[in-house]
């Protein structure tokens, strides 16, 4: 079949390559893949992967092969995943990091949904009720902060996007953003949470506009630089200040079903910013990594 494997030691870190079939083992399912997505760090760190390794981990598509004992969706079915070895003709997915997708839906558009969507939405979950609080997004034109802007305005927060540039703040509002502005320094007001995927500078400045109590959600570097926290930056009266990491993208099928719902309500709209073939991952990479690209990268299995 057809993949797109890691080559750290040659071209951009990856190519397409034949490799062998993968085999679903116990508790998983067998997906044929249709629709794909591509992540930031999935082209910026690809020779960080280990050489053959099969890349990619947002899919959708239909099961060629249920998981044993009938758990999980039938052969047939249309279903999202997450899992690793996603860029292939064929993927084999953990049962419990698949969810089946209803009748009537786009199917296409949900493959956008799987890593910032889980990201997202455990990240404000774990925050606990963001009714009436200051909830700030930063790299909020990407997929993740597209996501995060949304979730939080629809469990009432006030939500404050932060772009790169003005020509990246295009749809925010209309997303739930209350307020965009250009670069962190605009912020002046504390707040409650912070959504951060940026790092560099961005990543202290945020923590400084922290109220007390308030959690910062380092969730993605797209600055690929080091930050500096200034000498007692970390030190302030009142209730303690909290800096979380997050990567727990374990058992996710009942969140992509989650997320899927809100989607065919019409309360999530799914972040697709750029629409090919496969074989045009060249041109989507440099794309994303260029941030021509207002969300995710949406590739058809051709």
């Amino acid at each position: 079949m057809r993949a797109i494997i890691a080559t750290p030691d040659d071209g951009p870190g990856y190519r397409p390559e034949e490799v062998p079939e993968p085999v679903a083992g116990p508790g998983q399912v067998l997906i044929n893949v249709e629709h794909v997505s591509v992540n930031h760090g999935e082209v910026r760190y690809a020779r960080a992967f280990p050489a053959g390794a099969v890349l990619g981990h947002d899919a959708v598509g239909r099961v060629l092969r249920a998981a044993d004992g009938g758990a999980g969706p039938r052969v047939g079915a249309w279903v999202i995943a997450l899992g690793a070895g996603a860029w292939a003709n064929r993927v084999a997915v953990d049962v419990d990091a698949v969810a089946e997708i209803p009748s009537g839906m786009d199917v296409a558009e949900l493959a956008v949904l799987p890593t910032v969507g889980v990201t997202a939405l455990r990240a404000l979950r774990s925050t606990g009720p963001l009714h009436g609080r200051r909830v700030l997004v930063t790299g909020a034109s990407g997929g993740v902060g597209r996501v995060a802007v949304q979730l939080a305005r629809g469990e009432g927060a006030e939500v404050i996007a932060v772009v790169g540039s003005a020509s990246r703040a295009a749809g925010l509002v209309s997303l739930g953003a209350n307020e965009v502005v250009v670069g962190i320094d605009a912020i002046d007001d504390e707040v409650d949470v912070v959504v951060e995927t940026v790092g560099g500078d961005v990543l202290p400045a945020a923590w400084r506009l922290l109220s007390p109590g308030g959690v910062l959600h380092s969730i993605g570097w797209a600055s690929g630089e080091p930050a500096t926290f200034p000498v007692n930056s970390t030190f302030a009266s009142g209730a303690a200040r909290s800096l979380r990491s997050f990567g727990d993208v374990t058992s996710p099928g009942e969140d992509l079903a989650y997320l899927m719902d809100l989607v065919h309500k019409g309360a999530l709209r799914a972040p697709v910013g750029w629409r090919g073939s496969w074989r045009d991952l060249d041109e989507a990479a440099a794309a994303l990594l260029g941030r021509r690209v207002a969300g995710k990268v949406l590739l058809d299995v051709d």
